[in-house]
């Protein structure tokens, strides 16, 4: 099951798009994503399987990075190099979640973010904080 609202970037081929994340809104310090609950984003539990916590991770490392990805000069990219989280409901089978991100600091060699995975309801699931290096590109 996914959200109505339309995404606004079709993903690469990646671990985000593997498990269906979907890009809602990216804008100057703030991303939005969805990501289904399902076999692929879950894990066994009695007597329903639920939102996997990695999977948790994943969204919220995707939506920091491509929050970071505007705000960068032409030649640079970021790299998620820190990633704390608390995952604080449950969700099973069958739904989807929600993350926000918001950007905390925007330094010249690291971005800092705070994103928050709900339920569509609005219940908090996992709260990360994530550091993003600021790296010049290789080719």
């Amino acid at each position: 099951m996914q959200t109505s609202e339309k995404k606004c970037y079709e993903l690469p081929e990646s671990l985000a798009k593997n498990l269906g994340i979907q890009l809602i809104s990216v804008e100057e310090g703030y991303v939005k994503a969805t990501m289904p609950v399902d076999e692929r984003t879950s894990r066994p539990c009695e007597p329903v399987d639920i939102l996997n916590g990695g999977a948790s991770l994943a969204l919220a490392e995707t939506v920091a990075g491509y929050g970071s990805i505007p705000l960068c000069e032409p030649g640079q990219m970021p790299c998620g190099i820190q990633i704390s989280a608390n995952h604080v409901h449950m969700v099973p089978i069958g739904t989807y979640v929600e993350a926000v991100g918001k950007l905390v600091h925007r330094g010249r060699t690291s971005h800092v973010w705070n994103v928050d995975i709900t339920t569509p309801e609005g219940k908090l699931v996992s709260t990360a904080r994530i550091v993003n290096l600021i790296v010049k590109k290789r080719l």
